[in-house]
Parts: C-alpha cells; sequence; structure tokens
C-alpha cells in the first residue's frame, strides 16, 4: 500500500508545470503507479483548463477568429503513403534472471540506462544518462541487503518501483515516493523476498555516517553516479 505521496503544493506545481525537470519526472513515475494522486492531478488539471478558458474569454479578440479562418482554409499538407510506426519502447529491466516491470514515465530510460555494476552490502547499481542537473540510477537491494547509514549534502528523491524496504525512519513499498535532505539520516535495507528496486535521483554526493563506512566519504562521488 502506498503511504508516501509528493505534496499538495507538489502536485499543483506539477500542473502548473513549474517544477525541475527531474521533480516533473519523478511525480509522473508516482501518478502511474498510484491511482490516488493520478486522480488529484486530473482534478487540478481540470481546474486549470478551466481557469485559462475564463481568462481567455475575458480577453477575447475578434482579429484571432479571422485568422483562425485563414489557417484552416489552407490546403492540407500532403501525407506520405506509409507512415512509419516508431519501434515500441521496452518497458522492463533485468538483473540476474529477475524482470522489472517499470512505470510508464520511467520506460524511456531504459535505453538510457548503463550495465549493472556491484556494490557492498548486496546492493547493485545501474546509471542513468537524464541529461540534466542530478545523478540518477536504478538501484537494487537483494535480500538482506543494505545502504550504509548516511545523509544527504543535497537532496535525494527515490520512488519504489518493486519492493519493500525499511531504512530506521519508515518502512516503504511499491509506488512510495521518498524525499530526503540533509535533516535525515538513514540507513535503507530489504528483507523482502523478492528484494527492493528503486529509482533515486540525487543533486550531491551522499555523507557517510557510521562505522567503517565514513573512510568512504572522500570517494563518495563514485558511489550512485
Amino acid at each position: 500500500m502506498i503511504k508516501f505521496h509528493p505534496t499538495p503544493e507538489h502536485l499543483e506545481q506539477f500542473v502548473e508545470g513549474t517544477l525541475s525537470p527531474v521533480e516533473s519526472l519523478m511525480i509522473s513515475a508516482h501518478c502511474d503507479m498510484c491511482s490516488h494522486c493520478q486522480k488529484k492531478v486530473d482534478a487540478l488539471t481540470a481546474d486549470l483548463a478551466s481557469n485559462e478558458l475564463h481568462e481567455a474569454a475575458e480577453s477575447y479578440d475578434p482579429d484571432f477568429d479571422l485568422m483562425l479562418a485563414n489557417i484552416t482554409q489552407q490546403p492540407a499538407a500532403e501525407r506520405p503513403s506509409k507512415a512509419v510506426m516508431p519501434a515500441k519502447p521496452a518497458t522492463t529491466i533485468e538483473l540476474d534472471g529477475k524482470t522489472f516491470e517499470l512505470p510508464k514515465s520511467l520506460q524511456r530510460l531504459v535505453k538510457k540506462k548503463g550495465n549493472w555494476s556491484s556494490l557492498v552490502g548486496k546492493l547493485w547499481q545501474s546509471p542513468v544518462d537524464l541529461g540534466i542537473d542530478g545523478v540518477a540510477n536504478f538501484i537494487y537491494i537483494e535480500k538482506g541487503g543494505t545502504v550504509p547509514e548516511h545523509t544527504h549534502r543535497g537532496s535525494e528523491m527515490t520512488l519504489v518501483i518493486n519492493g519493500e524496504f525499511s531504512d530506521g525512519l519508515n518502512d516503504y513499498d511499491s509506488g512510495d515516493l521518498i524525499y530526503m535532505t540533509g535533516e535525515h539520516t538513514h540507513a535503507p535495507r530489504s528483507d523482502a523476498p523478492e528484494g527492493c528496486l528503486v529509482f533515486s535521483v540525487v543533486d550531491q554526493p551522499l555523507h557517510f555516517t557510521s562505522g567503517l563506512a565514513r573512510l568512504l566519504n572522500p570517494f563518495s562521488h563514485l558511489f550512485f553516479r
């Protein structure tokens, strides 16, 4: 059951188109998995469209109708005799014989995904080139795997795609959208039989806070890159 959602403010900004590309991507993917938030987005979109139409009616310009009529009277462009259908994008990613279905908004990232590499603590990482600010990765935590305790120099947005994990703060399930900042310290761990696959974006390297993991801080830019 999904328990962690975008804030109402984030949903409003998502509909208005004022969020960063990364935030919009993460909220869109969450809505693919969360009918509750998708209904909110649909309602907000309808309200925004109604307001836009009302404003347009108040600023109506008769010359616009004339311009539109001139455009629609132009001869239609000839269509090619045979339409070329684009290839269907991949909808899943695979790791060690496991196949994971991705939410629709993340399916276009399959071609931008790098190879899987093994990290410490039964962790697997596959970098994704978003072409924008921030570092994105698909991260798979095997059963019993743990990300060393850490905080954040910047922010981290994580979407649980499949499975469950806990981090000492909360328990998370498929579809949960999690936002972390420097105010949070946690150690994600999965004890689910199927492990846990997440998609995570950070804008600064992690800062490890416990035990021997602190020795990794000078090299933290190499993790989750």
